[in-house]
């Protein structure tokens, strides 16, 4: 597993590389100058599962901003800085746990080196991201066009860059919405790098586009052992994209904890709301704390057959359901309290 090999880096108070838990990322969509909107929305991603955040600091006064955000969450903070290297050195004076830049982006060896003495001083480490879209023109024309081969070959520049001016911890980021053009630089990456990767399909699109990408994309390259850290880019709600990546790691095995619902696609037996009563069942038991499988099922007919491989679960009827537990029908109840009884049965839990 490549993931075993890679150097160990530390993130504020979370640590990667070296086969440790892969983390998950999300990005904030509030203006970070505003610390209340931006606290808040970092706030719920935190309740999600998220470890690690990134903000945007495009900004002086969102550099400012960072030390009181800071104050008052609990998961290291990424600065996400595009071009303007002073940015980069006031976010980490503002205490930034982490800095993602492109060299390329940030100008002349003086600009990087600048940027690059205040995290050697203060032992942050940089995130160097590269994206297709942005591939140098050079690279371009020496691979004729935008390939696999030439975004491996730009992020190795800008790391070399980095590492010749005296530094080497650093997180790569190699991304691009084209998945197999993605995966493929992955796989060309790992066996030139022990670095720690962060990845993702980058611009997937939305929940449902981007799920679908980032799930085929992610799901190949995590089970090959790629990857450090992952985001599910998707445009919408971030808590979305936690949520997505949650479930990513744990469909490969690669997390435990937390409620995992199974549902049957529904068919012309079913007598209730399933597709309903399967979403408020997901949302309920996002704040339980076991690890365990719940089946929502449409009918009584086969509900406790198709369940039984689920630790506990729930079949509609006709105004009526069953609760089942481990195959076997524990008793009916009315339609609406369906959902309540399930909830105080896992709020009970004994297995």
């Amino acid at each position: 597993m490549y993931r075993e090999h890679t150097k160990v880096i530390y993130i504020g108070n979370r640590v990667i590389g070296g086969g440790n838990p892969i983390l998950i990322q999300s990005m904030t969509n509030t203006r970070t100058e505003d610390v209340r909107a931006t606290v808040e929305q970092i706030h719920r991603l935190e309740a999600a599962g998220c470890d690690i955040i990134r903000c945007t600091v495009p900004t002086e006064e969102a550099a400012r901003a960072i030390k009181e955000i800071k104050k008052e969450i609990q998961i290291p903070l990424v600065a996400d800085i595009h071009f303007d290297y002073k940015m980069a050195i006031a976010a980490m004076e503002n205490g930034a746990d982490k800095i993602r830049i492109n060299p390329g982006n940030i100008g002349s060896t003086d600009r990087v080196k600048a940027v690059v003495d205040v995290a050697k001083e203060r032992n942050i480490p940089i995130r160097v991201g590269v994206n297709s879209g942005s591939l140098e023109k050079e690279l371009v024309e020496k691979y004729h066009g935008v390939t696999a081969e030439g975004i491996v070959e730009s992020a190795l520049d800008k790391v070399k860059i980095i590492e010749n001016l005296g530094y080497d911890n650093m997180v790569i980021s190699i991304k691009s919405s084209d998945v197999l053009m993605c995966v493929k630089a992955h796989e060309l990456l790992v066996t030139k790098t022990s670095y720690p990767l962060h990845v993702g399909i980058t611009e997937a699109g939305t929940i449902t586009s981007g799920n679908i990408k980032s799930s085929i994309g992610l799901g190949i390259m995590l089970h090959e052992g790629i990857g450090d850290t992952i985001r599910v880019s998707l445009t919408g709600d971030p808590v979305e994209e936690v949520k997505s990546a949650k479930l990513i790691l744990r469909t490969l095995g690669l997390r435990k904890g937390g409620i995992e619902v199974v549902s049957c696609p529904t068919c012309g037996r079913t007598r209730i709301d399933l597709i309903g009563l399967a979403t408020q069942v997901e949302n309920m038991v996002a704040d339980i704390p076991l690890d365990i499988k719940v089946a929502v099922m449409g009918c009584v007919v086969n509900g406790p057959g198709e369940a039984k491989e689920a630790d506990i679960g729930i079949a509609g009827g006709i105004g009526e359901g069953l609760l089942i537990k481990k195959g076997e029908i524990i008793r009916k109840v009315p339609e609406a309290e369906l959902l309540s009884t399930l909830r105080e049965e896992l709020l009970n839990w004994q297995a």
